[in-house]
């Protein structure tokens, strides 16, 4: 090919402002966010997750969760996520800047999970997820490896449960292990009450006819 090397130097040209664009362009735009800090609370958000919830979003992610839930709350002419009761505004990317690996999501097999600890009425309790996770239901799988059976040692552990329809062995006990204890916190983290400036939407002014 005649102008192979010009081809190649332009192919080479073309990635190359491509990935400045997105990628550095994006970080620089995004990767310097902090949190913001609210005279009036007194305080920054978004808080920084306690340790077992942010070791929880480790699970999450090994689980695979995002496979099914978004954690990405979509503005209302986008779509009818805040009528649906899952936030009451939209996710901006400061949300996310304690996360190391935000679990966005692609799919909605099952509801959007970002605001989930502030809003679920149904699932509202550590014992009311575990004993989901163990169980599952009709649309949602069972992770029975998260629980371990083991024998009762004195009094009955405070975080031991009975699903429906599961009997024990005497002197036996049904717990969580690290991991779904883990899981659980994370997902009652999950919150997005706080209202920062950018996630307020923007409201054009209407032109009055002879004003300028």
């Amino acid at each position: 090919m005649k102008n192979g090397p010009l081809f190649l130097l332009g192919l080479l040209v073309t990635i190359a402002i491509s990935f400045v664009g997105v990628v550095i362009g994006s970080h620089a735009q995004l990767g310097n966010l902090v949190p913001f800090y609210d005279d009036a609370e007194g305080q920054a958000f978004p808080q920084r997750p306690s340790g077992i919830a942010a070791r929880g979003q480790l699970v999450y992610g090994d689980l695979g969760c995002a496979s099914c839930h978004t954690q990405q709350v979509r503005r209302p002419d986008f779509g009818s996520d805040q009528a649906r009761g899952w936030g009451d505004r939209q996710s901006v990317a400061r949300d996310y800047i304690h996360q190391s690996r935000p679990q966005l999501g692609a799919s909605r097999l099952g509801p959007d999970l970002k605001n989930f600890g502030a809003r679920n009425p149904v699932v509202a309790s550590e014992l009311d997820i575990l004993n989901l996770l163990f169980s599952g239901s009709a649309r949602h799988p069972a992770y029975p490896f998260l629980f371990e059976t083991r024998k009762v040692a004195g009094e009955v552990s405070a975080g031991s449960f009975l699903p429906a329809g599961k009997t024990l062995q005497s002197g036996f006990e049904l717990v969580a292990t690290e991991r779904g204890r883990s899981l659980a916190a994370y997902l009652l983290s999950l919150t997005s009450g706080y209202d920062y400036p950018e996630s307020k939407p923007v409201v054009l002014s209407k032109k009055v006819e002879g004003v300028k």
